[in-house]
């Protein structure tokens, strides 16, 4: 909160100078600082008490970057907008993933996706 209270002070006393003439830039110099300080702090914090230690669950994300119907994208240049979108709709409907819509749809082989 102090954070966002510093940022909401620094846009008003940079807004409220005139020219080069700003009598609010110590203010600003100091909620700078003071945000960069409580920031970094924090991140020391989380670093120590939650990120160290933290492993990948790679066959986790192996399946979801498998299941994630974003990639269809990769496949407009290739069959187009109107083919890429209807092996999205389908594998959103049926809950499939890209490759196994495409193959059922008939509009790619295993070996072109």
């Amino acid at each position: 909160a102090q954070v966002l209270g510093n940022d909401v002070a620094v846009n008003i006393g940079g807004a409220s100078g005139n020219f080069e003439l700003n009598v609010f830039r110590p203010m600003v110099i100091h909620n700078y600082l003071q945000s960069i300080r409580l920031l970094a702090d924090g991140m020391q914090g989380f670093n120590e008490h939650c990120a160290v230690g933290i492993e990948p669950n790679r066959d986790r994300i192996t399946q979801l970057l498998n299941e994630s119907l974003m990639l269809v994208t990769a496949l407009n240049t290739h069959i187009g907008y109107d083919k890429a979108a209807e092996i999205a709709k389908k594998a959103h409907k049926e809950g499939l993933t890209l490759k196994a819509a495409a193959l059922k749809l008939g509009y790619l082989t295993e070996a072109q996706f």
